[in-house]
């Protein structure tokens, strides 16, 4: 049998396993096999039309403008198939309209040859403003930036952007020193935004977040950092979410160059840099953006309703039409191969499987949601592709999906009829957190819930957990120091100050909210920058609804530094948790039991992994229980290796560190062996069997 494509129908050869793993996807095994054929046929058609992948995905390297090493000529290519012209111009001609004009042949591709001046040097010079002159199909000139534009900077005096010949001599160009860290086996992420990491009001740069923020990170014990807003995006206060220019690195912060060194030096220090990669959508600007470059509603994206986003008031891709698939792959080999990332968080993935965009989609689990007419398979088979040039082509490389749905197969391998991504985020976790902080009282925590929403994963789908991101730092929102601190977290986290309820309360729950979270919510960890110390402030970029003040778009990396404030205790708690995870490995394990979630006494004991590490939380808001019985599946010795109650900690001190507890064969909690620990309220004990780790 074969597919309309004229490809020999196949069934993903590891479908059998990606069955075996969850036995409820056998109804639906027509469709996986069917986006499985649809994803090989397009393979098979670049293979047969494209010259394969590697050709494909390197379009990058002759779409847009470059200059022949050997020669000089600038040579000019791009594809807008409704446009009946297309001219280049800028400061190297004086403006002048139709003095360059482009041939385009039958599949709307343009292109033009610049001939060296009499000097031997480029017709246009590093730094020159220049822009494609576009006669849409109504015979209107409309100047716009080339969509593979490496380099655009905001014009002087206006809100949009302009593009910038990128041709920087030799010797300015960063050549990498660094070899690239292997994936990671446990990834704790920092996501960061370079723009915000000062405490000055302005814009920070790459340079800063190199000398600075780089060292910052590796001090706390992360392994990995997600840039935000790298993409280029004319308007700062979408947080990098609505794209401009997809080829060109945020001239905001610095160059090209800048960034590069930046990446160079987190490889240096043993870090993963992974890009939040915007490919869900694009924003719809004309003058700076890729939005009707060819001057239809079509081109780049979906012309009819299909090609909005009415949440978000952007532009959706029309994934299968053969050149933007050419766009978006390439610009995934982009950022791999010319600024090495070592992989991607894929934003708005939900937003992209559904023709709905997830819009008033209260998903409920049912697998027919997944496999109905309601999924946009086009998206699916996309994501596909993307992880598959990113896997093939460099197989060290990590994909992450930002995805709420639980759509399953997203994060199996593409040989099982899956998605192909690594982890996908658990966005259900923070929700919950915010919920029970805003309303209810902590009596009134269920424990039973809380522990179930952390578990409640595909076990054969990896999660990256999270108490909070940066959605909840921003304004009109709050971070949990926020909703825990209050008013207090500007008047009483000096260690000078009275030790109100509010805030031992808040010191308390905030490193037992983030524990909860790392140690039973998945394979990985995030936190977003300045979370680890409980940031005072939130999150606001310039906009007309703040005078564009840059007050409070900032990070006060200097709190947690300065011995009279309580934040130092929070970092060193963030600094601990991932120290402790370094040594014993829970994110990667597999072998979770959780034997206890008492509601009446508000507590929750489980272990993780191979080192007989075990988690014991009181939530109780003033209940200490003295020879509390503890089940465990390992019989020994255990030791004290992290303790929320500690001094160091700015805890009250009520448990030493020191505490050995001997084992006994007494059968508990459905384990074999049992021990009496004092569990003071509102405190988490983490215990490990002594002798297991050096």
């Amino acid at each position: 049998m074969t597919t309309t494509n004229g490809v020999k129908e196949c069934v993903p050869p590891q479908l059998d396993n990606l069955l075996k793993l969850d036995p409820y996807l056998e109804p639906f095994q027509g469709e996986i096999k069917r986006r499985y054929n649809v994803f090989k046929s397009i393979l098979k058609q670049l293979e047969t039309e494209e010259k394969g992948l590697d050709t494909f995905t390197s379009a990058y390297k002759h779409f847009g403008i470059h200059v022949d090493a050997k020669t000089n000529a600038i040579n000019i290519k791009e594809w807008a198939p409704a446009a009946r012209a297309m001219y280049i111009r800028g400061d190297f001609n004086n403006w002048q309209e139709r003095q360059y004009p482009f041939t385009r042949d039958e599949w709307g591709v343009w292109r033009l040859t610049l001939p060296p001046l009499s000097d031997g040097t480029p017709a246009i010079k590093h730094g020159q403003i220049i822009k494609l002159l576009i006669e849409k199909p109504d015979g209107q000139l409309e100047d716009r930036l080339c969509p593979w534009s490496r380099y655009v900077q905001r014009a002087e005096k206006s809100n949009t952007y302009h593009g910038v010949f990128y041709n920087p001599p030799a010797d300015r160009i960063y050549k990498f020193k660094h070899p690239q860290p292997k994936k990671p086996e446990r990834l704790r992420i920092y996501e960061a935004h370079v723009g915000i990491s000062s405490w000055k009001g302005e814009v920070a740069t790459y340079e800063n977040f190199r000398v600075n923020v780089l060292p910052r990170v590796v001090r706390q014990g992360y392994n990995t950092i997600q840039l935000m807003a790298v993409m280029e995006h004319a308007y700062y206060a979408s947080f990098g979410y609505q794209v401009t220019s997809f080829f060109a690195a945020s001239s905001r912060f610095g160059t090209p160059e800048e960034l590069k060194e930046l990446i160079d030096e987190a490889h240096r220090l043993g870090l993963t840099v992974l890009l939040d990669l915007v490919h869900s959508h694009g924003c719809k600007n004309t003058v700076d953006g890729i939005n009707m470059f060819d001057g239809t509603n079509g081109c780049f994206f979906h012309d009819g309703p299909r090609g909005y986003h009415d949440l978000w008031d952007s532009r959706c891709f029309n994934y299968m039409q053969r050149e933007v698939m050419r766009f978006l792959l390439s610009n995934i080999r982009y950022w791999l191969e010319e600024f090495k990332f070592d992989g991607f968080r894929f934003d708005g993935v939900s937003s992209m499987l559904y023709h709905s965009h997830g819009i008033g989609h209260a998903f409920s689990g049912t697998y027919n949601e997944y496999f109905g007419l309601a999924t946009d398979t086009e998206s699916f088979n996309y994501l596909q592709l993307a992880n598959y040039v990113s896997q093939t082509l460099y197989p060290e490389s990590i994909t992450i999906a930002e995805e709420v749905s639980g759509m399953p197969t997203l994060c199996r391998p593409i040989a099982e009829g899956g998605a192909g991504f690594d982890y996908r985020l658990a966005m259900a976790i923070p929700d919950v957190w915010i919920k029970l902080l805003k309303e209810k009282q902590d009596e009134d925590w269920n424990v039973g819930d809380i522990t179930w929403t952390l578990i409640n994963r595909r076990w054969s789908e990896k999660n990256i957990a999270y108490s909070e991101s940066h959605d909840q730092a921003l304004v009109g929102d709050k971070t949990i120091a926020h909703w825990l601190f209050d008013s207090d977290i500007y008047t009483h986290m000096s260690v000078l100050a009275e030790r109100t309820p509010r805030v031992e309360r808040g010191l308390a729950l905030h490193k037992m909210i983030r524990l909860l979270t790392y140690a039973l919510g998945g394979e990985g960890w995030l936190n977003f920058e300045g979370n680890e110390f409980g940031h005072p402030e939130w999150l606001d970029f310039p906009r007309a609804g703040n005078n564009d003040s840059y007050h409070y778009a900032r990070r006060l990396f200097y709190l947690p530094e300065d011995d009279t404030l309580r934040y130092k205790y929070l970092n060193a708690w963030d600094q601990a948790m991932n120290a402790c995870e370094e040594k014993y490995k829970w994110l990667s394990a597999t072998n979770t039991f959780l034997s206890r979630r008492h509601e009446g006494d508000k507590v929750v004991v489980f272990e993780r992994g191979d080192h007989g590490l075990l988690f014991i939380f009181n939530f109780h808001t003033n209940k200490s229980f003295a020879d509390y019985r503890i089940g465990c599946g390992r019989c020994g010795k255990y030791k004290v290796v992290l303790n929320s109650d500690s001094k160091s900690f700015d805890g009250l001190g009520r448990t030493s560190d020191k505490q050995v507890f001997l084992t006994e064969d007494i059968k508990w909690d459905e384990r074999p062996f049992s021990f009496n620990v004092y569990t003071p309220c509102r405190s988490v004990l983490v215990l490990a069997l002594t002798g297991d780790v050096n």
